[in-house]
């Protein structure tokens, strides 16, 4: 798959969003990328605030990359995946992971567009955004934010995904740079990361 050389230097951060059918898009995606990743990985998928998740330990089965609970003030790592616990918005800034309980955002905390929005302000050209499989449009605006920061947008082909809703959104309003099966993905955010700058 080829990609722009503008596009790939000094990636260092890949913000991925999922809510219904996440779970198996989410493993599909660990399952493919490479053990050396040079690319930190957000992950978002909406949960109860009241639940316990084990997303982290799935993740962490499914590939090689290990997946872990954001913890508050911890520092970027690339080749780790960081995922939102229950009940607070992941954010990133000056390469240190936070964590919020400020009001939900389409009735969810964590939401995607938060973690976009910040990924976005902290890393601009820097970052990748990732909507996968869901219902209606949480990402859309946060993947806008990275878009516009000059970020590269990324949507799971809606054929692909168990819920479409999210990823038609975020196609409506976004001129998405790459629009590709959960499988394509994978391989399209390795591609990427191999080729940054150290």
């Amino acid at each position: 798959m080829r990609v722009k050389r503008d596009q790939l230097d000094d990636l260092r951060v890949i913000a991925v969003g999922a809510s219904a059918g996440g779970v198996q898009a989410l493993s599909e995606l660990a399952s493919r990328l490479p053990p050396d990743l040079p690319a930190a990985v957000l992950v978002v998928l909406h949960l109860s605030p009241h639940g316990h998740s084990v997303l982290p330990a799935i993740l962490s089965r499914a590939g090689t990359l290990p997946a872990l609970h954001a913890q508050d003030g911890e520092g970027l790592k690339p080749g780790r995946i960081y995922v939102a616990p229950p009940d607070h918005h992941l954010l990133v800034e000056d390469g240190r992971l936070q964590l919020s309980r400020s009001a939900a955002e389409h009735g969810h905390r964590p939401a995607i567009d938060a973690t976009f929005r910040s990924a976005a302000l902290a890393y601009g050209p820097r970052c990748v955004g990732v909507v996968l499989t869901g219902n209606l449009d949480d990402g859309a605006a946060g993947l806008a934010a990275i878009k516009k920061s000059g970020g590269i947008t990324v949507v799971q082909d809606p054929k692909d995904a168990l819920y479409p809703s999210m990823p038609e959104r975020a196609i409506a309003a976004v001129a998405v740079d790459h629009v590709l099966p959960v499988a394509d993905i994978a391989s399209l955010l390795a591609d990427l990361a191999r080729v940054t700058r150290p």
